[in-house]
């Protein structure tokens, strides 16, 4: 493939005019942060509402920074646009983040991708570089390729590239201004040169020194890193690398099980492992299991593409399988907590698949509430940022209500479930949280508390991988029975 030694020698660094199609949470992250560091961006949807939304400056999704990227730059350097040849015309490189949703048997669906495309090379009025950021089986370049070709765009009129975004819900901002590292799967040098030149103030940390940029992240790496691969490789790289990572969840999860039968501390079984530098502690975090948009999906997808690659990818199987196992896990631990769910009143904190996003896609979280509404509980919900999303998620007449704080959450319960890990929570008053419920009990699905802040709050405390905190009963007063 290509070297860096052209990074160096691309000589104009202007602005460049760039369209991306899609306003999800990768797309609209894009669009907002390519603006951010200079280019003129039209993000198009055909979502007629969404756009009118985002026109008038609501952000739509929670995300850290989002809001205020999208007032500094909408109307000057941030359009959003329904028209797909507006946002088109004069564009030099074609962002594509659409959604590619599994199928029933686990493949990826890339009919809006295949869709969006065939509109593309409708609309083609110059050099366009045609750049797949949403999570793709391997091989999608080269049918995209195709499916240009076939709907009227000439060879010389195109190229097309990968370059698979790693944005964190919740700091999905400073995850594109800082990143790690920027995969760009390109097969041709005028491909990487100009992807290259996009990403250019990330590269030369030209952005990251700029006085009004967003705040650089702890151990950020400025200048961002690049990797240049070929398109299939890159395509491959997204989903090895949500793959990895769910399969460390499901492993620590695991660990924890066995943790919980003998008495062991999964926190300081994981100090041990993540010491060693081939391991490193990062997703080494027991809790309920993994959710959202991406692991499940892309786990899918991985497995499907090595079956029709030949390969039984039966390790992925069994992650996926662990993390079902772990929610059930600890629907039982609730149960035992309290001898029968029948009829309990549940206070539950946390409904988004994790802290920082209203995301409640694949959540375990929701997963675990309908586990228990099928038990006969009741149960009160807060989340701080998600509870809009969560409604829709149930049934009319479910036995589920929201509120509108985790105190009135708390209110009247039997046992209080900890279902995300959102920061506010682990800042609670927990004297205040303890004193309107029926039992001072709290089952901990993140491991949010310690067990010694919950021994000392006077909690009957469960969590994942370590041993459950149990407090002595107070002594009765024996003359006042006796009066």
């Amino acid at each position: 493939m290509f070297n860096n030694n052209h990074l160096s020698s691309l000589g104009d660094t202007s602005k460049m005019r760039i369209a991306v199609v899609g306003s999800g949470y990768v797309g609209l992250v894009a669009a907002a942060c390519f603006a951010e560091i200079g280019h003129q961006v039209f993000c198009i949807d055909n979502d007629g509402a969404k756009v009118a939304a985002l026109q008038r400056g609501e952000t739509i999704i929670h995300e850290e920074f989002l809001p205020e990227l999208i007032a500094r730059h909408k109307g000057e350097r941030l359009q959003f646009t329904t028209s797909l040849s507006e946002g088109l015309n004069g564009a030099s490189i074609v962002f594509i983040a659409v959604g590619t949703p599994p199928c029933a048997n686990g493949e990826a669906d890339v009919s809006v991708l295949d869709s969006v495309c065939s509109e593309i090379a409708r609309s083609v009025d110059g050099f366009k570089l045609v750049v797949v950021k949403s999570t793709v089986p391997v091989g999608t370049n080269k049918r995209i390729a195709r499916v240009l070709q076939r709907y009227g765009a000439h060879p010389s009129c195109f190229r097309v590239a990968s370059n698979p975004e790693f944005l964190r819900e919740g700091t999905a901002v400073a995850d594109f201004l800082y990143p790690d590292r920027i995969v760009l799967g390109c097969n041709c040098r005028r491909s990487s040169e100009l992807l290259t030149r996009a990403y250019k103030p990330l590269l030369d940390g030209g952005y990251a020194a700029s006085s009004s940029a967003i705040p650089a992240p702890d151990n950020a790496q400025i200048p961002a890193r690049v990797v240049l691969t070929s398109s299939a490789s890159a395509e491959l790289i997204k989903h090895a690398c949500n793959a990895f990572l769910a399969m460390k969840i499901s492993f620590v999860n695991a660990i924890a099980n066995i943790c919980e039968a003998n008495g062991a501390d999964v926190e300081e079984v994981v100090e041990g492992m993540g010491s060693d530098q081939r391991i490193g502690s990062r997703f080494l975090k027991p809790g309920i299991g993994f959710g959202g948009s991406c692991f499940p999906k892309d786990l899918k997808a991985l497995r499907a593409v090595a079956h029709e690659s030949g390969y039984d990818f039966r390790l992925l199987a069994e992650v996926m399988q662990i993390n079902e196992d772990q929610r059930a896990n600890f629907v039982r631990k609730v149960r035992q907590a309290l001898w029968t769910l029948k009829g309990k009143q549940l206070g539950v904190l946390g409904l988004a698949f994790k802290g920082g996003t209203d995301d409640v896609r694949e959540s375990p979280a929701i997963a675990v509430i309908h586990r228990l509404l099928k038990e006969g509980c009741r149960v009160s919900a807060y989340d701080p940022a998600a509870t809009a999303r969560a409604r829709a998620e149930f049934p009319e007449g479910a036995e589920i209500t929201f509120t509108k704080s985790a105190y009135a959450a708390a209110t009247d319960a039997d046992a209080l479930l900890v279902l995300t890990e959102w920061e506010e929570f682990a800042a609670l008053d927990l004297q205040r949280l303890r004193a309107p419920m029926k039992q001072p009990i709290l089952l901990d699905g993140r491991n949010l508390f310690s067990p010694q802040q919950m021994e000392k709050a006077g909690f009957t405390y469960y969590s994942v991988g370590r041993p459950e905190v149990i407090p002595e009963l107070e002594p009765r007063d024996s003359s006042r029975e006796a009066a």
